[in-house]
């Protein structure tokens, strides 16, 4: 087990405790099991995919699940198949719960199933309240109102 010593990152930062908590909370419950396999992919700076490898479920078989900022993918078995006998049983069939952390304004937007994958579509929606404007530059007499500054070499 490791542990972090994160007073020099808290030292110069303010408010971003809980973003270094939440990650090192993640990798400390990182699951250990590779099944299903998947991709995240950045298709360009606002929009991103995860595929995920669910040969031989059904579409009804899979469930896809957005709780505050946590995608839950769950695949299980609805009926139970026939007694087969296999000599060799390479292509897994085990239901499985795969879970991914989006970050602030992530948003799922669709799902496709094809060809034994399952595509999960995200999208960065940030609020225009939190996009970067441009702030125009004036003289003090356009600005009448609000606090006028005055440079330390001009104080006299």
């Amino acid at each position: 087990m490791r542990t972090y010593d994160m007073s020099p990152v808290y030292r110069n930062s303010v408010g971003f405790d809980r973003l270094f908590n939440e990650l090192f909370d993640g990798l400390s419950k990182a699951e250990t099991s590779g099944y299903p396999p998947y991709n995240i992919e950045v298709i360009d700076e606002n929009d991103y995919r995860i595929t995920v490898a669910v040969a031989g479920f059904a579409e009804e078989e899979l469930d896809i699940e957005v709780t505050d900022r946590a995608l839950r993918v769950t695949g299980s078995r609805k009926g139970e198949e026939a007694e087969r006998t296999f000599l060799h049983q390479g292509i897994a069939g085990r239901s499985f719960e795969r879970r991914f952390q989006l970050a602030q304004h992530l948003k799922v937007r669709g799902a496709t199933l094809e060809n034994g994958l399952l595509n999960i579509e995200l999208q960065r929606d940030i609020p225009e309240a939190m996009k970067p404007r441009k702030i125009s530059i004036g003289t003090s007499e356009d600005a009448e109102t609000g606090p006028r500054v005055i440079a330390s070499n001009d104080a006299a």
